[in-house]
């Protein structure tokens, strides 16, 4: 089927995930993007998703809502939490079940996108599409059940793991496409039976419509939060199990006697405990955390930092894929990355004066490259920011990423 054209009828779309506008996680501002870049393609677009967000459960969304000529269809209003694993699950089951009692009083679509939250909703998409006809589309921000197992949350070759192996696989043969984030993702996916034919490797854009590069001193959030002539190291983004921050951590207390250093964490999940705690228990006065900020204010948290931070867990290259790489690039500032050398920022920083690379557990060697990029001139820095602003817009801009995945839905065939 090729894109809607003044001879043909608008394509149906129907894009399925836990979370959408206006929540401000990763997922849901991508999917935005898409479903919005669709809307003025012409497409006639509806999401489903979920009244709750993902990090704050309040307020709830509308249960039904148009944003930019996209229909949203909110479903599932229960909250059983986030303090622990069986609430969780709660909320993803409640949510699935939800996603099919709705689906079944929708009618066809010519295209099903569905994301991976929560585990399970590209199954429920893909019987959805069989039975009503249309194509599927697995955009896998994420490879579950892999990334549970390596996170403890379920055990390797038990029931769970292995219902939710044999579901993965299903849509993995049966989808009409699999959008994967980068090469390692794609590996793993072909390892588990996949057809390559199927598989696009696109990686997520870095939301640059929202970012501007400010100036330090003219940067309203550096006053707000009293950080005026403050050399920031900054981690923003999830805080998961995924992404061990212990290096970070370590850091800073190495540090917390330099006045100039401060340590700003902001978003949230499941180890922000776990900074909140060695915060208190080492006194740190050099480290500030701040939840989630609303996407507007984004452009001044992340251009208020000097060094940002981007982490990834050992066993973790092709199971998840720390996008906030790209929203760094299209900033131009100087990052550190802590993780494998072996992963999709691995490949970025390949042949680059980009970034700094750090293995996990050497503090000494964090605060060594802290400490580099503050002895760096003007021109090292202005070199660096134009590298990392010409790789942004040749290869990770919205303007290409988008594009390409739009098509790839588009036009996708059998």
């Amino acid at each position: 089927m090729i894109p809607p054209t003044q001879n043909s009828p608008p394509l149906k779309v129907l894009l399925v995930n836990q979370v959408f506008y206006p929540d401000v996680v990763s997922t849901a501002q991508h999917l935005t993007d898409l479903a919005v870049d669709l809307a003025r393609k012409g497409c006639r677009v509806t999401v489903l998703a979920g009244r709750r967000g993902y990090a704050k459960p309040h307020p709830r969304f509308p249960g039904k809502e148009e944003y930019k000529g996209v229909r949203i269809i909110r479903v599932c209003p229960f909250h059983f939490g986030r303090s622990n694993r069986m609430a969780r699950f709660l909320d993803a089951l409640a949510l699935n079940l939800a996603f099919v009692v709705r689906m079944a009083f929708l009618p066809r679509f010519d295209r099903v996108v569905a994301m991976t939250s929560p585990p399970m909703v590209a199954f429920s998409a893909l019987l959805f599409a069989r039975l009503r006809g249309g194509r599927l589309i697995y955009w896998m921000m994420d490879l579950n059940p892999d990334q549970a197992i390596e996170a403890g949350w379920i055990r390797r070759g038990g029931l769970r793991a292995n219902f939710l192996e044999a579901a993965l696989r299903f849509v993995l043969k049966n989808s009409d496409g699999i959008v994967v984030l980068d090469r390692f993702m794609k590996d793993r996916v072909i390892a588990k039976g996949a057809p390559e034919r199927k598989i696009s490797v696109l990686p997520p854009w870095a939301h640059s419509d929202d970012l501007e590069i400010i100036p330090h001193e003219k940067n309203p959030f550096r006053a707000k939060y009293r950080l005026e002539n403050k050399f920031i190291v900054m981690y923003s983004g999830n805080h998961s199990v995924c992404h061990p921050l212990d290096t970070v951590l370590e850091a800073a207390l190495l540090l917390r006697n330099d006045p100039e250093v401060m340590f700003l964490f902001i978003g949230g999940g499941e180890r922000v405990k776990d900074v909140l705690r060695y915060r208190e228990g080492h006194g740190l006065s050099n480290l500030v955390y701040l939840d989630y900020l609303p996407r507007s204010e984004i452009k001044y948290s992340l251009s208020a930092a000097n060094l940002h931070v981007v982490v990834m867990g050992e066993a973790y290259p092709g199971i998840v894929h720390p996008c906030k790489i790209y929203g760094i690039l299209s900033l131009g500032r100087p990052f550190v990355y802590i993780g494998p050398e072996k992963s999709h920022i691995g490949d970025i920083m390949a042949g680059t004066a980009t970034g700094y690379w750090v293995p996990h557990g050497n503090p000494r060697e964090l605060v060594a490259v802290l400490e580099k990029v503050r002895g760096l001139e003007k021109q090292q820095l202005q070199r660096i920011a134009e590298q990392s602003l010409e790789l942004g817009r040749s290869r990770f801009s919205k303007a290409v990423l988008s594009e390409r995945l739009v098509e790839f839905i588009l036009g996708n065939q059998a």
